[in-house]
């Protein structure tokens, strides 16, 4: 059968800003891949970062948000599979695809669990440890978990947030889907060479979209904590930090005595990686995992990080540097790892050896399973009897909200 995969997008994909946009782009590519229809449908502005998806093959369609107008464009195109967005993109419009194109499959992109994210963020600003009841308390977990249960199935890019749906929030393993994000096999011949450039490679840096709350904590923990410490035993080091959409808060850091450089958008990140010899990547909240560290490891740049970092990237092997939690061990760890060049380059060494194990792209076998589902769709609906029941016209607050924000437009 020839399937028709349609996106719906939260945000119109911006592969250079984010690591969500090369999450969605490796997704697309592999449909294509399969010689699959696939269009994309997004209530958001296109920004002069948006990937043009059309010269892919892409079909590209603007919606508008809580309008029925979407009820007749989906009709039209009828696609055997949708993907949504994030769980916010299901609740706008997984009612309507359910309504309109009843046996269309269902997939939820969750890039990483926003219910985990928001619930270490809580934590870390009332400065107290993090507990599971933190997590199931917080108010964006019911509404995130019952998007998954709505779903036919769901994407989870993380080890450890799979494990969390499974044994806290008891959801069937049929529901949720690991998938990472991946190299190509070509990527790891940025990697080697690397080895050899110690010398070369004399700045420390980060990269990061400012948009994203963990990112701008990060540069504010390396700012007032961190880059002080380094900077007492590497007094002629730079820190560079690089990001999308740096706001004017952020460019206020910039202090070129200090070494503490703000460089904002990074035209590729080879102007972030070549001349970086360690990464720095304090990141004390968040979900998921981080495309970032990918980038460094692909590009033979060990990196500091942290815990919440490193989760869930390395499982049983060596990380390419160190983890440290506080200041002053991630100072220590990135003077170590800059200053020590044998450190340096076992540490470049055990990256390719975590790129080449976890990351390598090898097939396009999450396609395959969504065509098994499909091809047993009706099978697998009938057993997950709580996503009926999250369907049922008397539980969709989405809905109804919706319909009342639609209303509400036409009575201005």
């Amino acid at each position: 059968m020839k399937h028709h995969v349609l996106f719906i997008g939260l945000v119109w994909p911006e592969p250079d800003s984010s690591a969500a946009g090369v999450r969605m782009l490796q997704i697309i590519q592999s449909f294509l891949e399969q010689t699959y229809t696939v269009s994309f449908a997004c209530s958001a502005a296109r920004s002069e970062f948006s990937f043009a998806l059309e010269s892919l093959g892409v079909s590209c369609h603007d919606i508008i948000l809580n309008d029925s107008s979407f009820d007749m464009f989906i009709s039209e195109l009828n696609p055997t599979m949708v993907v949504f967005d994030r769980y916010i993109t299901e609740e706008h419009y997984g009612w309507r695809v359910t309504e309109n194109c009843p046996t269309a499959l269902r997939i939820l992109d969750t890039e990483d669990l926003h219910c985990l994210r928001k619930a270490r963020h809580k934590v870390f600003k009332e400065n107290r440890e993090f507990t599971m009841n933190d997590l199931l308390v917080e108010e964006t977990a019911k509404r995130e978990i019952a998007s998954i249960l709505r779903c036919d199935v769901t994407w989870i890019i993380s080890e450890y947030e799979m494990d969390l749906l499974k044994h806290i929030f008891n959801v069937d393993e049929s529901l949720i889907y690991y998938l990472p994000m991946w190299v190509d096999s070509v990527g790891m011949l940025h990697a080697t060479p690397l080895q050899n450039q110690f010398h070369q490679k004399l700045n420390f840096s980060f990269v990061g979209n400012f948009l994203h709350d963990p990112n701008w904590d990060a540069v504010l923990f390396l700012k007032k904590e961190i880059w002080p410490l380094i900077r007492k035993q590497l007094s002629q080091a730079e820190l560079h930090i690089f990001g999308a959409y740096p706001s004017q808060k952020v460019m206020d850091l910039h202090n070129p005595k200090e070494g503490f450089i703000i460089r904002g958008r990074a035209n590729s990140l080879d102007d972030v990686f070549e001349p970086t010899r360690v990464f720095l990547a304090p990141l004390r909240f968040g979900a998921g995992i981080k495309g970032k560290l990918m980038e460094a490891m692909l590009r033979g740049v060990p990196s500091v990080t942290t815990p919440v970092g490193a989760e869930s990237m390395h499982g049983e092997l060596p990380w390419n540097g160190c983890i440290e939690q506080e200041a002053e061990g991630i100072a220590d760890a990135a003077v170590s790892l800059y200053a020590n060049e044998q450190l340096w380059k076992d540490s470049v060494e055990r990256g390719v050896q975590l790129i080449q194990s976890r990351y390598l792209k090898k097939d396009n076998s999450f396609v395959t399973h969504l065509e098994e589902l499909y091809e047993n769709l009706e099978i697998h609906r009938k057993q997950n009897f709580i996503g009926g029941l999250l369907q049922h016209q008397s539980l969709q607050a989405t809905k109804y909200m919706s319909k009342w924000i639609e209303l509400k437009k036409l009575l201005k």
